[in-house]
């Protein structure tokens, strides 16, 4: 019987935003994405530029399936270059570091074209924790915002927030120090009806609710009924604690909310339990039901306070993205950041990303192993779980009916097994490797998982055309090299090609650790280019070792990525 993970109260941070869900903006008369179909999960770029996350949309989450990408609160807010400030509103112009009203119109537009989705990050709760001048120019002080909010629009508690259980502290007075808006009255339900309603003339498709936990149900309700479209998407921030006076369930009725015990829970699991209790994972464990549950590994806050898996988790990490996409419960949200020591820290480059896995981008959205379970859960909707399997420890496997097979290895030792699924019989694409796998006219296929990896087929990807991660749009080369190394040390790789820094290692592109030891990197290089490459170590004062042996050497193919991924480091 799968044991229940004790509940825990989520520490709040300033600025506090939840998970989001998937939307999508765009100018009115401009292109509009498609109907979201069976495309369920949402990359939700955190402080991404709004012309970074347009590039994406084309070059990665159109072509990997994502039905929605999340951006982060696009209003003037206070000025700093923590990532907090982007939750300090000071006006509801589009006029925040991640660009201005007419980049925004022009992500909106092309993530619609590329058939994503956007949703918006509103921050209705609250304004600003003290005096200054906002990033549009605009002079504020804590309860006063020229042409928009007065001190007779903000909660008469003008103290913090200090007990949990009671309703009226939680809902009256700030979060956090920061000014709270009256959504009680009338006027200021206007002006914030007003904000999302301007959202929805750019295309807007959707809205995350920041805080919504710090607002009256019948409050949001309200607000809801004034937008042009009172049935947009609208997903909600409401998070669980154990004996707290305001319950998330109290949010239903407007919308989907965000089950935040999923995330911890999972973290659970994945670090101090075993998959196998997984079984039942969801409503079984006493979740929210799952049409109405926005679901995620990790978000912006929780990475940060511990509460769940983060990066720094390494293949842990990774599996539990792996997991959350091939199991039928909620819609799930990929978070994508950036690297941090200081909590606090802002993005880098104030947002711009010019390159994953560099300036400390992570990425996430666009990991392999990520990305390509997207297309799993597309191919996957509406199927049950069928064929489970468990060793009764940290490795387990189970289908989606006739749709899609996964098996995952979190344990410390090769796993080696003849899998009984429900596909039918044929050639498929393992979508975690780029590798072939047969499947018998019983459903059986037999394969090996080394530690920490897993292995996932679907219907829709049949074929791995030379290698390639079905649905990735793009060409070559997917490396992963096993390899050890000390803190402050770092894997890069470097070549022929200007990709790969012209075998200058000061210019050689570090990979990614998260699914340390193997450290990995996907490359973009023309089809059909034959080069040589070779990994090097650098540590933290520079020095460069390189790797044994001789040049290695690949062809990318006539489409898709070469796959690179048993590579060995050759000391």
């Amino acid at each position: 019987m799968a044991r229940r993970p004790l509940s825990a109260v989520l520490a709040l941070t300033v600025g506090s935003a939840a998970l989001v869900i998937p939307t999508g903006l765009g100018a009115a008369d401009t292109a509009q994405a498609a109907a979201p179909g069976d495309k369920d999960v949402t990359a939700v770029m955190f402080e991404w530029s709004f012309d970074s996350i347009a590039r994406a949309c084309t070059d990665t989450l159109g072509p990997a399936g994502y039905g929605y990408v999340q951006v982060s609160p696009p209003q003037e807010h206070i000025q700093g270059g923590q990532w907090w400030t982007s939750y300090q509103p000071v006006s509801y112009e589009i006029a925040g570091r991640l660009g201005d009203r007419a980049a925004f119109g022009a992500m909106v537009d092309t993530c619609h074209s590329a058939g994503v989705k956007v949703v918006v990050d509103a921050v209705i709760n609250h304004m600003s924790a003290g005096s200054g001048t906002g990033t549009g120019g605009t002079a504020y002080t804590k309860y006063g915002y020229p042409g928009l909010y007065s001190g007779a629009d903000l909660d008469d508690c003008r103290s913090h927030i200090t007990d949990y259980r009671d309703r009226g502290n939680v809902q009256n007075c700030e979060l956090l120090g920061l000014a709270d808006l009256d959504t009680g009255e009338e006027y200021v339900r206007g002006r914030i009806a007003g904000f999302l309603n301007d959202l929805l003339s750019l295309g807007v498709d959707g809205f995350r609710i920041d805080a919504a936990k710090h607002m009256p149900a019948a409050d949001l309700a309200a607000v809801k009924s004034r937008l042009s479209d009172p049935d947009v998407y609208w997903k909600q921030e409401a998070i669980h604690g154990q004996g707290e006076a305001v319950s998330p369930s109290e949010y239903l009725g407007n919308g989907d909310v965000q089950e935040f015990r999923y995330g911890r829970s999972l973290g659970q699991v994945f670090l101090h339990e075993d998959l196998a209790h997984l079984k039942n994972f969801g409503e079984g464990w006493g979740f929210m039901e799952s049409g109405r549950s926005g679901v995620f590994v990790d978000n912006h806050d929780t990475e940060r306070g511990g509460d769940t898996l983060s990066y720094k988790n390494g293949s842990a990490y990774t599996l539990a993205n792996v997991f959350m996409l091939a199991w039928p419960y909620g819609s799930p949200d990929v978070h994508s950041g950036y690297e941090f020591t200081d909590h606090a820290a802002g993005p880098p480059n104030g947002g711009r990303v010019d390159a994953c896995y560099s300036d400390g981008w992570k990425c996430q959205h666009d990991w392999r192993e990520i990305s390509s379970m997207v297309g799993f859960r597309n191919a996957a909707r509406g199927r049950p779980v069928t064929d489970w399997w468990d060793d009764g420890g940290d490795r387990i496997a189970f289908g989606r009916g006739s749709a899609a097979y996964v098996a995952i290895n979190h344990g410390g030792a090769p796993l080696t097994r003849t899998f009984q699924t429900s596909l039918p019989a044929g050639d498929y694409c393992d979508v975690q490797s780029g590798e072939g796998v047969s499947v018998n006219g019983s459903g059986q296929f037999t394969a090996t998982l080394a530690p920490g990896t897993a292995l996932a087929l679907h219907v829709d990807a049949r074929t791995c055309s030379g290698g390639s991660t079905p649905g990735t749009g793009q060409s070559g080369a997917s490396f992963g090299v096993n390899a050890t190394t000390r803190l402050g040390e770092n894997i890069h790789v470097t070549g022929d090609q200007s990709a790969l820094g012209d075998w200058n290692p000061a210019n050689a592109p570090k990979l990614d650790p998260a699914a340390y030891p193997v450290w990995k990197l996907d490359v973009n290089l023309p089809a059909g280019t034959t080069f040589a490459y070779k990994y090097v170590r650098k540590d933290a004062a520079g020095n460069v070792t390189w790797e044994s042996g001789a040049n290695r050497s690949a062809t990318v193919p006539a489409s898709g990525k070469v796959t690179l991924t048993a590579d060995v480091w050759r000391g």
